[in-house]
């Protein structure tokens, strides 16, 4: 259950202007509130389920929340965190795309207290007039001190126009929207102040941004479907475990932190006992690992994944419950695995072969060629498929 006390403070990593906040806080008055996300994948992730858990908390406090689906902002790209060109969508990835979001929003958020809206509403019809009036606001200086223009200029790296626009068209979401609170990550405090400063050119009200942590992926790095280390809320129990089992332990508390409901006392002693030494890393990961697992499947699921993992990684045995997939004759290997959908592409196979990344019957599978021979097969470290 959220704690009303700690809407500013847990997984928070900046409130600008704090006072701002504060004031409306102590108020009383419901306030409205607002995330937006460009579907630009067809999954949410742990890294996702930050600002959402902290729209619920606001939810539970009693305040209006809205889900702004990026419909129309998706189709320019968000450069942030971004060296290169990000290559735009089309209308009908976007909406294949965001057609899965509202469901995995439902494992989070009160969909009986949820505003939906959609920015294609607003964005596709602004006259040129009223595009040239947005850009009055900022100067060519600004949005050039944004860390990811400033590389590119010392590269010499391409920067769009349509980049340039890309802020606009998000703080223009703020003046239709006339909120008191934005939420979004860290990497987003410039687009969130960049409407900030439209909303109150528009004569708005006056809204402060809530940026929340970032955590990482599971190795360690920024959580990327490009680097493959997202814990996704549609992943099955026993893969979400072992994604959690997996990371960096330094990752422990932040996760605690950001991803349950385990009370901060709890979980400042966690990371305190971890940084001292004073208890093993491996306990608390599968205690956080239940947690999730709990939250986004069942207790029984977890149980059950705990169990599974144990019996694979401890005692090195087989899963209970493994795909079986009908090979045809004088089939390869790396079609059956695409094919059984066990690995993402058949280039993702001859990856993993490469790597050493999967086994027949518990023996390295090392050719290209491969035959799809009846057997067991391991791919990386926590997927099985019986071949029949």
């Amino acid at each position: 259950m959220a704690n009303a006390s700690e809407l500013l403070t847990r997984a928070v990593e900046d409130v600008v202007p704090r006072k701002v906040a504060e004031d409306k806080l102590k108020s009383g008055k419901p306030l409205r509130l607002y995330w937006g996300i460009d579907p630009t994948g067809t999954k949410i992730h742990l890294g996702h389920s930050v600002p959402l858990r902290k729209m619920r908390a606001f939810q539970d406090a009693g305040h209006h929340v809205i889900l702004l689906i990026g419909s129309f902002t998706a189709m320019i790209g968000d450069p942030t965190g971004r060296d290169e060109l990000r290559q735009p969508l089309s209308a009908e990835d976007v909406r294949k795309n965001f057609e899965t979001y509202i469901d995995q929003a439902k494992k989070i958020l009160d969909m009986k207290k949820l505003e939906i809206r959609y920015n294609h509403e607003w964005l596709e019809n602004l006259t040129l007039k009223e595009i040239l009036g947005l850009t009055r606001n900022f100067t060519v200086q600004q949005m050039l001190h944004r860390d990811m223009f400033a590389k590119r200029m010392k590269e010499d790296a391409p920067i769009s126009l349509t980049e340039f626009m890309y802020p606009l068209m998000v703080g223009y979401d703020s003046v239709m929207l006339d909120v008191d609170v934005e939420l979004g990550g860290n990497d987003q405090l410039f687009n969130m102040l960049a409407g900030r400063t439209l909303q109150t050119g528009f004569g708005k009200r006056d809204k402060f941004v809530l940026t929340t942590k970032l955590i990482d992926g599971t190795d360690g790095r920024k959580m990327s479907k490009t680097y493959n280390n997202c814990v996704y809320l549609t992943d099955p129990p026993q893969e979400m475990y072992g994604r959690l089992l997996s990371m960096p332990d330094n990752l422990i508390p932040l996760y605690m932190e950001c991803c349950t409901d385990i009370p901060m006392e709890e979980v400042k002693a966690c990371g305190k006992a971890l940084k001292d030494g004073k208890e093993n890393p491996k306990i608390l990961k599968m205690r956080l690992a239940r947690e999730i697992v709990t939250m986004y499947h069942s207790k029984e699921a977890a149980s059950h994944a705990e169990a599974e993992f144990e019996n694979v990684f401890k005692n090195k045995g087989i899963p209970e419950d493994i795909q079986e997939f009908k090979a045809k004759k004088g089939m390869l290997l790396i079609d059956a695995l695409a094919e059984s959908k066990i690995v993402s592409s058949k280039s993702d196979a001859r990856r993993l072969i490469e790597q050493g990344g999967i086994k027949i019957d518990d023996k390295p599978v090392t050719a290209m060629n491969a035959k799809a021979e009846k057997g067991i097969v391991r791919v990386g470290k926590r997927k099985f498929l019986k071949i029949v």
